[in-house]
């Protein structure tokens, strides 16, 4: 499959994403950045969508030294979430991942306002609280929402599984280099430089039995993506 079409399926499960998440009565709204942290994560596919808009925009001067402005203690995965899910259906148990919470903002949030809103990654996307997280401490999440949100991640990775996951800083850094934008493009990467993980497609989705019926509508309308 090439970019384009992968950009095409990215764009159109957004929208479905959207559509569902819409239907509930949700707290967040514009200069609520509680969640705007430097430990946001995304594929290689994600952020070649907002290097597109950067470019097309005027804004690539955004990237400069991003990796530098985003805190040294960021959250960086050991791997992947299709390779994790992989890993505990196998019945293994998969790395212990460290996040620091004290990571500090998001390198691009400007005055509590995101510059890159439109083309934000999904992980910022679906992080939405039905109680204002800077009064509870916490984002209040509908269960059901946080397996929608773990399905749409693994089909995400899937898209781009010849490409890389990261945080969010790594993964702009990594493709603010022409060669390794060019690379990506053309699907020639390799192995994943020191802070990025090798995506993999889905084998097994993380669905808790008692959301599979309610869930099986999402999933025909993802399955169901053309281009």
């Amino acid at each position: 499959m090439d970019l384009t079409a992968k950009l095409t399926i990215l764009e159109r499960m957004l929208a479905i994403y959207d559509r569902f998440v819409a239907e509930f009565d949700l707290a967040c709204e514009k200069y609520c950045a509680h969640c705007c942290t430097a430990n946001v994560t995304m594929t290689t596919l994600e952020g070649y969508r907002i290097f597109a808009h950067l470019e097309t925009s005027g804004g690539l001067e955004r990237l400069e030294g991003m990796a530098g402005l985003s805190h040294p203690d960021r959250f960086r995965p050991e791997i992947s979430i299709n390779r994790m899910a992989d890993i505990c259906a196998r019945g293994g148990d998969p790395p212990e991942e460290q996040l620091n919470p004290e990571a500090g903002p998001c390198p691009v949030l400007i005055d509590d306002a995101c510059p890159l809103y439109g083309v934000r990654p999904f992980a910022c996307r679906c992080m939405v609280s039905a109680r204002n997280c800077g009064q509870t401490g916490f984002a209040d999440m509908d269960p059901f929402i946080l397996t929608v949100n773990d399905v749409f991640l693994q089909h995400l990775e899937h898209i781009d599984a010849q490409g890389y996951t990261g945080n969010f800083a790594d993964v702009m850094q990594f493709l603010a280099n022409s060669e390794n934008r060019s690379r990506y493009s053309t699907g020639r990467l390799g192995l994943p430089p020191e802070g990025l993980v090798s995506n993999q497609p889905v084998f097994v989705l993380m669905i808790p039995p008692d959301h599979r019926a309610r869930i099986q509508p999402l999933l025909k309308e993802i399955r169901s993506i053309q281009v």
